[in-house]
Parts: structure tokens; C-alpha cells; sequence
């Protein structure tokens, strides 16, 4: 079947919004905020799609969906078939659906984008895997023979996840080594349930598991496990632990009680369930109190919204530059917004101070915007004389992070960039040491769930062609080809 539709009437359509939770409700709740499109909303968006000879948002994809015919597929409610066509590519369609900034990639190219609102590619991606999951179906796939072959995947995030996907189908045997007693990494850890359930990221990792995926937890690599021992294992390994390690603002007072980085915030609410009375790592009770969150990202966000559900009287989003540089996603700071966030810019933190070793306030310095600094963005510089001082009960670091590095602190022969991250082959992953492969944000610094799995991908595609050639060949100096800092 065909679109029904011409091209005229088609570019008449108005883009279908994802359906909200109402924003009182949902600013006093964990629930889910998204609540998903119908399947008549679902058709008549996918009919907006142009069907172009040689789709721009199939380029635009990091992991290469082939987004025309998915999109065709929904239009003619064939949903089975349309999730056939997304599991090609990536078998995290739920988590990419919700998570992913596709307003800056397979939306961003959209050529709708150009002069009207682009398909809604992401919540439509998201509808399919959600008909898939709720019906209880799942694609065909013939399981390969095997190989004989074995590979080691070092962190089960989004880089990890989609490396191990593309291995197990292809007929490798898959062992993935998680830190913590959950798989998912930053999935589970660092995004808020109302983001994204968790329920969502367990049943992916389930479909994992059916493969033939095997989960290793509480595997500290470069503690209970070695590099080396993982190379003795396995004919090759693949690292994707990630940026775990928290940046801090480098001011007086970071000790005090009451100041958290975003990371341990995080991670007690979202896998310790903080936010319940009989939590065993509880955050300080956050009831009625005042709370600053230092930060423009989609972290600082997440843990702004975390705080208000978690009955916070007054949450602020500090950030030392203007709305329009921020990096987090349009939609989470319009959410943020609706659920009462206060918005608190050009202002940079310059002392955390208290009593009795309790945080009770921050001294702020006005900015202003000078020139453009290495990232495109306008730098901050100070205000002379323009001071405040802020009180507050509880504070969160969201700046960015740097590299993990319990596993790099035991492996001197693996070389690293300037900041601290894996030097690798672009685009094969390949490493310093033979064998060893790595992706994703222990890579390139903090980046989104998407540019991690598409690293992932396109290091399973590296091993495959070393597993069959045996050729350590890299294309350039790996210091020189790796990628910039990008938390900025």
C-alpha cells in the first residue's frame, strides 16, 4: 500500500505531539512523562513523511536505521514489519525512541525541518517498539552458527549494548562485565524513571539476553578483573565504560555536607530508590527545602526534576551562560520549565559556605558573554563587582565528567588522549593495544545515548573484520584521531 496522500497534502499535515502528563500532577510523581502516541496518531504521522529518493535522516541516524521504510511501514500499520526494518540497526529502539536528541540528527535533517516541523521520528520509533513490547511480539531472527569466537564488553551502557547486539548476531559468544548490580550503565543510573522506566531498559537488555548475550555483574575491571585476564578470555575486547568520573567546580566549600555531583545524586535515586523513606543510601531529605543545581545540561535537568519530585520547595538551574547556549534538549527544558524549574543565568559559582559543616548558601559572580571560546560557544566572563549570595540546603554538580578511571589507572600501555580519554583509531575503535577495542564516551568525553551506540557499532564491525584478517593495522596516530573534549 501506498501513501494515499500527495506530496501537497502531505506538507498540509501538522506535526502529531507526543501526549504529556499534566505538569502539576507530574512534577509530584516518577511516573513516565511521555505517554506515547495512539496508533491513529502513530499512521497519520508517518504519512507526513515525503518518501525522498535519497533520505537525509537515514544520514543523519548514528547507528543508520533506514528510517523511509520504517516510516512507510507504520504509515500502512505494519508495525511488526517496521520493527523488523529498526532491530537491523539497533535493538535499543524503546531507550533511543525516548532519550535521543533527534531533533539534532535524524530530525534535524529532515527536509520538513526547512520550512515546517520535521516527522517526529523518535516518538514514532518509540510507538513501534512499545506495539512490540505491549502485544508481547518479537522479530524474526534465525540465531547464526557459531564461530568459536569470544569477545569481552567492558560496561553495559548504550556504547557496550550495541557493540554486544551486533557481535551475538553475528555468531561470536558475548560476555559483557558490569561494575554495578544492575546492567544498563548511565541507562539505568543516570536517567530519571520518568524519562525513562527502567522497565523500558530490562526488557532490551532481556532481548540481549535471549540472543545469547551473557551478563557479568559487579565486575570491576581494573579490580576483580585485568585487562589482560580479559584478553587471555576472550579473542577480543571491546571497552564502553564510559565518563564516570565527576567534575567539580573547584571552589571553597565542595565538602560540605548537602553538595552532591550529579553522578552519586543520580545513582542513589535512580538504582538505590532514594526517594523512598526506607532507602538504605538515602540523599538528605530534600522536603520543603531549597536546592541549586549547577549546570546546563540534559544531567543538570534530570537532576533538577529528580529533586523537585522529591518534594524540593525551590529547585534553580545556575548556569554561567544564556538559555541559548545550553546544551540540553529543547523538550527537557520546556518540561523542566512546566514542572516549576527556576532558571537562574549568568551566574557562576565562586564559594559553597555553611555551618557546622551543613551547606547553607553559594556566593554567585554575574557573567556576561564575550567572544566565542573553543567549543562555539560565547565564553563567560565576569561581572566586576556584580556579587550575590544565594541561600540553599542542598546543591548538585552537573558540569560534565571525565574519564573512568579505575580501569585506565591499571593499564599504562594503553595510550591516551590529552583529556584523559582512549586514544583510538577513527573510525575502527581500535586501541593502542592489540585486540582492544573502545567507544562511546570513554572516548569522546560526555556525549549522548545515540553517538555512543553508533561507536559501539562501528567498533563490532572493526572486530569482525580483525577476527577474520588478523591485520592490527591502524589508519592513523591514535592520539591524533581521537576526539575532542565535549562537556565544555
Amino acid at each position: 500500500m501506498s501513501n494515499p496522500l500527495t506530496k501537497k497534502e502531505r506538507m498540509q499535515l501538522d506535526r502529531t505531539d507526543m501526549p504529556e502528563r499534566n505538569a502539576v500532577e507530574r512534577a509530584a510523581s516518577f511516573e513516565e512523562v511521555n505517554l506515547g502516541l495512539t496508533a491513529q496518531m502513530a499512521q497519520l504521522e508517518a504519512m507526513r513523511c515525503l518518501e525522498c529518493k535519497k533520505p537525509k535522516c537515514v544520514d543523519g541516524c548514528p547507528v543508520g536505521i533506514q528510517i523511509d521504510e520504517f516510516l512507510m511501514l507504520v504509515a500502512d500499520g505494519e508495525i511488526q514489519a517496521a520493527a523488523e526494518v529498526i532491530q537491523r540497526d539497533n535493538l535499543l529502539p524503546a531507550i533511543c525512541g525516548r532519550v535521543c536528541p533527534q531533533e539534532n540528527q535524524c530530525e534535524g535533517t529532515c527536509v520538513l525541518a526547512k520550512k515546517e516541523r520535521p516527522i517526529a521520528i523518535g516518538h514514532l520509533e518509540r510507538y513501534v517498539a512499545d506495539y512490540m513490547r505491549m502485544e508481547g511480539l518479537q522479530t524474526v531472527t534465525e540465531p547464526p552458527p557459531p564461530t568459536g569466537k569470544s569477545i569481552g564488553i567492558i560496561g553495559s551502557g548504550p556504547a557496550g549494548l550495541a557493540c554486544a547486539g551486533d557481535l551475538i548476531q553475528s555468531g561470536h559468544a558475548v560476555t559483557v562485565y558490569e561494575a554495578l548490580h544492575e546492567p544498563g550503565g548511565v541507562l539505568v543510573y543516570g536517567i530519571p524513571e520518568f524519562r525513562l522506566p527502567k522497565e523500558i531498559v530490562h526488557t532490551e537488555i532481556a532481548g540481549l539476553q535471549q540472543l545469547g548475550v551473557v551478563f557479568e555483574m559487579n565486575a570491576i575491571v581494573g579490580r576483580t578483573h585485568t585487562l589482560d585476564e580479559l584478553l587471555e578470555l576472550h579473542d577480543a575486547v571491546f571497552i564502553g565504560v564510559g565518563a564516570g568520573l565527576p567534575r567539580f567546580l573547584g571552589v571553597d566549600g565542595e565538602n560540605l555536607i548537602g553538595v552532591y555531583s550529579a553522578n552519586e545524586f543520580l545513582t542513589r535515586v535512580n538504582l538505590m530508590k532514594a526517594y523512598l523513606a526506607t532507602a538504605e543510601t538515602p540523599v538528605l531529605d530534600v522536603s520543603g527545602k531549597r536546592i541549586v543545581v549547577f549546570g546546563g545540561g540534559n544531567t543538570a535537568m534530570d537532576a533538577a526534576r529528580t529533586a523537585k519530585r522529591m518534594g524540593a520547595a525551590d529547585v534553580r538551574i545556575l548556569y554561567r551562560r544564556t538559555e541559548a547556549e545550553m546544551p540540553a534538549r529543547i523538550e527537557e527544558v520546556r518540561h523542566a520549565r512546566e514542572e516549576g524549574i527556576i532558571f537562574d543565568f549568568l551566574v557562576s559559582p565562586t564559594e559553597l559556605h555553611g555551618e557546622d559543616g551543613m551547606l547553607g548558601g553559594v556566593t554567585l559572580q554575574r557573567m556576561e558573554l564575550g567572544e566565542p571560546d573553543e567549543s562555539g560557544r560565547r565564553r563567560p566572563q565576569p561581572l566586576e563587582g556584580e556579587m550575590t549570595t544565594m541561600p540553599t540546603d542542598l546543591a548538585v554538580v552537573a558540569i560534565g565528567n571525565g574519564p573512568n578511571p579505575l580501569l585506565l589507572a591499571t593499564v599504562p600501555d594503553l595510550e591516551r588522549t590529552r583529556w584523559g580519554t582512549i586514544a583510538v583509531d577513527e573510525p575502527t575503535g581500535r586501541t593502542s593495544m592489540e585486540g582492544v577495542f573502545a567507544g562511546g564516551d570513554i572516548v569522546t568525553g560526555g556525549a549522548t545515548v545515540i553517538l555512543a551506540m553508533g561507536a559501539g557499532r562501528r567498533a563490532a564491525a572493526s572486530i569482525e573484520d580483525w577476527l577474520e584478517d588478523g591485520n592490527w593495522v591502524l589508519e592513523e596516530d591514535p592520539i591524533e584521531s581521537a576526539a575532542t573534549d565535549t562537556t565544555g
